[in-house]
């Protein structure tokens, strides 16, 4: 069956109505799940078996029957690890139907299906009883749960009902233990992701909202791969502190807990940042330990796992304050069923404290819900700010009249402070605020009426000299989806003056052919796990792939995943914003040749802005590739990238390149593209 859904385009702005078929939202799920990346994490599948023998072993010494309840089975992986050792009965519990009927085949195909029961449910949904779902409650209890922040994906509430209901008491848990570990430091890098800094514009200081300063921002957990974070871009100033740890062959508690860590200051500095992550204990005698721990606290960095369904977690302090080395600080931990948050006190301020725990950070300026971490980095990188200053400069006059195309965007408060006559803002996201923050009255007409809508009435009757955007909008997942920009030019072109300056002034779309280190592994099929079969689950991917997003790219935030380029990077299409968007498909045809022997993986895509004819900036490469592939990826955006279905060996034909077929569709606001490996 088949039914029309409404879908705001990212790159029209227009509310589309396509026919989707009633699988779609869950075969999306499924394609851009990355459960393969769970399958070849070795590290994680060896300690988890290496824990289930030992518990196993434990209750079998015991003399009873071994009965595992296995939550959020997945695969069905970790319930064959522990029939494999000896288990007599598993209940494996699935609330995702696809995934548990993936699992009943993967189960079938390895030969355990007298022993493991797929139960395609929430386990709190789960019955113990003679006519219920388990026929008797677990003495062995497997889960795997977590996600970076180790609870966000309800593990205390599955944990706590479990102990209620469906195992024994003394049960033997795997992992046994978990511990959540905190460091708090200093670094101009993560806190700018974190608060709006000082702006340099042409000799005069932009301020920031006084309101977005004191504010404690968006709560949630910044998760990020800390192992890319040079320990250069950061200070410590305490030592790694053990925060807390949850047993969870115990009954465990999903209510509100706090924890706090008394340390010296070993620098002095300003507490800005709290990095954290944690170490699961697979057995009571902690002999076995699968850590999140980043590279960089390793003795050799290249021997840490890599892993991207847990990675590392950054919390941003509610306010910066300065600490003096030697000074006893005090560093607590909150977590209610689903997240935690940090807050710091001296010693002395932790005394006097009340007995509550500090509150939940919220924002109370909106800034941090209208701006994500990324775009703070953006707003406040001075090499792009200059860059946009200068192209201002370049284009603006006394009499200026401009309009701003961009979500939150300063552009417009910079052309104001330049000297533009008059400066008309659409959308108006936080502009006011940093208008009032620096006193900036009139000048800046903050419009409430979407570009399509606009009228010459609404700026005044006057003609529009320059249109400016960065171009950001918080709606664009993909690099094109800036795009949007071009369709708001086209939908004012009957204001602009016939000489206006556009900023920019075009786009390019840019492509290169990467081998990457470890992003594969998401896409790669497993074939088999550890010893059992689980093609099915390839098959299911693959299947899911098929529907529609084989032939798409999906956005990673490259600068996370250390990549080599194996072609030459270029422009394979370009938008003109000095004309209105074009009535017919634009096809763009090539191909790169491979220049560096390694194993494709697939083509990372960006945007590269033409600010003028003299100056641009990139949302992807920031610097000319290494003689060995290496890529420099702005932090601020993600790029494209277009995973190949099987890898390729470009030392296999000298002559071989990526070949490509590219066409916007101006009617969908969309790029359709085709990648193929071909010999030149």
């Amino acid at each position: 069956m088949k039914t029309f859904c409404g879908r705001a385009n990212p790159t029209t702005g227009a509310l589309d109505w396509v026919e989707e078929s009633e699988e779609y939202d869950y075969h999306q799920e499924i394609a851009r799940s990355c459960y393969a990346d769970m399958l070849h994490d070795h590290d994680r599948n060896q300690k988890y078996y290496q824990g289930i023998r030992a518990a196993v072993s434990r209750v079998k010494a015991r003399g009873v029957k071994v009965i595992v309840l296995d939550i959020g089975t997945g695969t069905g992986l970790l319930s064959m690890m522990a029939v494999s050792a000896g288990a007599d009965l598993c209940y494996a519990v699935e609330v995702f139907k696809p995934m548990a009927d993936a699992a009943q085949n993967i189960v079938k195909k390895n030969g355990f299906s007298n022993k493991i029961k797929i139960i395609n449910k929430h386990s709190t949904d789960v019955t113990v009883g003679p006519d219920g779902d388990m026929q008797m409650k677990a003495n062995v209890l497997i889960t795997e749960l977590f996600d970076t922040e180790l609870i966000g994906e309800g593990a205390l509430p599955s944990y706590e009902h479990a102990h209620l209901h469906l195992v024994q008491e003394g049960c033997e848990a795997v992992p046994h233990r978990a511990t959540v570990y905190a460091q708090l430091v200093e670094s101009e890098l993560l806190w700018s992701w974190a608060q709006l800094q000082p702006i340099e514009v042409d000799g005069a200081r932009l301020a920031p909202p006084p309101a977005v300063g004191i504010c404690a921002g968006a709560h949630s957990v910044c998760d990020i791969q800390l192992s890319q974070v040079s320990p250069q871009s950061f200070t410590a100033l305490g030592p790694l502190c053990t925060m807390f740890s949850v047993d969870f062959s115990k009954p465990v508690s999903s209510a509100l807990q706090s924890y706090s860590a008394q340390f010296v200051a070993q620098s002095s500095g300003r507490a800005q940042v709290v990095l954290s992550w944690w170490d699961l204990d697979m057995d009571p005698s902690g002999s076995i330990v699968c850590t999140m721990a980043p590279s960089w606290t390793y003795q050799e960095p290249k021997t840490a796992p890599w892993r991207d369904h847990w990675m590392q977690s950054v919390y941003f302090l509610p306010v910066e304050s300065r600490v003096t080395e030697g000074e006893e600080l005090s560093l607590t931990v909150c977590h209610d069923d689903y997240s935690l948050w940090f807050d710091l006190k001296t010693h002395r301020q932790e005394e006097c404290r009340a007995v509550a725990p500090p509150p939940r950070p919220c924002c109370t300026c909106q800034a941090h819900l209208v701006w994500n971490r990324p775009r703070f980095g953006e707003l406040n990188d001075r090499h792009r700010t200059d860059s946009f200053v200068a192209a201002l400069r370049s284009v603006l006059r006394e009499d200026s009249v401009c309009l701003s195309i961009s979500d939150g965007s300063l552009l417009p408060v910079f052309a104001h402070m330049m000297g533009a006559k008059k400066v008309h803002v659409h959308p108006q996201h936080k502009q006011k605020m940093v208008l009032e923050a620096n006193s900036i009255q009139g000048g800046v007409d903050l419009l409430e009426v979407r570009p399509d809508q606009l009228t010459s009435t609404d700026l005044g009757g006057e003609q529009v000299s320059v249109l400016m955007g960065e171009p950001y909008f918080s709606t664009s997942l993909l690099p094109w989806h800036s795009l949007f920009f071009w369709f708001c030019r086209s939908a004012v072109a009957g204001l602009l003056k016939p000489d206006a300056s556009i900023l920019p002034c075009t786009a390019t779309l840019q492509m290169v052919a990467v081998e990457f280190q470890d992003l594969w592994r998401i896409r790669a099929p497993c074939g088999t796990c550890e010893g059992f079969d689980v093609t099915a689950m390839d098959d299911m991917v693959q299947k899911s792939l098929d529907f529609r997003e084989s032939r798409e790219a999906e956005p990673h935030p490259l600068w996370e995943y250390p990549c080599r380029a194996l072609t030459p990077a270029a422009g394979v299409m370009t938008f003109d914003f000095t004309q209105c968007v074009p009535q017919h498909p634009m096809v763009s045809e090539g191909s790169l040749p491979f220049v560096r022997s390694g194993r494709c993986h697939g083509v990372a895509l960006w945007m590269e802005y033409n600010l003028t004819e003299d100056v641009t900036v990139s949302g992807g490469l920031i610097g000319p590739i290494g003689e060995q592939g290496e890529c420099q990826w702005t932090p601020h955006r993600r790029q494209g990238v277009y995973f190949f279905r099987s890898p390729w060996d470009t030392t296999a034909d000298a002559r071989a390149g990526v070949s490509y077929t590219l066409t916007f569709e101006p009617s969908l606001g969309d790029i359709k593209m085709d990648f193929s490996i071909k010999s030149q």
